[in-house]
């Protein structure tokens, strides 16, 4: 049986689905910058004596940010279903709650 060509069933190529949404190279470079200067900072703060006491929740949040800019530019999550998104928060949730669950545990919150 050869199927006649019909608008209704014409399925859209991976290049047409995602036409138009990807930033230009422009950004990925913007991107790239701001990453480079992120991790310049986490370098400076190791180093400042005075940061000492909140040196671990401030290196997890600069590595916070530096995850989301990765995981939604360069993985290309920004662009696709919010399912994908919720799926990569809960992951990250998940692991950051058991690795501080541990350290807790292990550790306690005085060292």
């Amino acid at each position: 049986m050869i199927y006649e060509e019909n608008p209704i069933h014409q399925v859209p190529t991976p290049t047409q689905m995602h036409e138009g949404s990807h930033p230009s190279a422009q950004k990925y470079i913007g991107i790239a910058v701001i990453l480079t200067i992120l991790t310049a900072v986490e370098v400076a703060v190791y180093y400042v004596e005075s940061l000492r006491p909140v040196l671990i929740p401030l290196l997890g949040i600069l590595g916070l940010s530096k995850f989301v800019l990765v995981v939604g530019y360069y993985m290309h999550l920004k662009f696709d279903p919010k399912l994908f998104t919720w799926l990569f928060v809960g992951g990250l949730v998940t692991a950051t709650a058991a690795l501080t669950g541990l350290w807790a545990l292990f550790n306690g919150w005085g060292g």
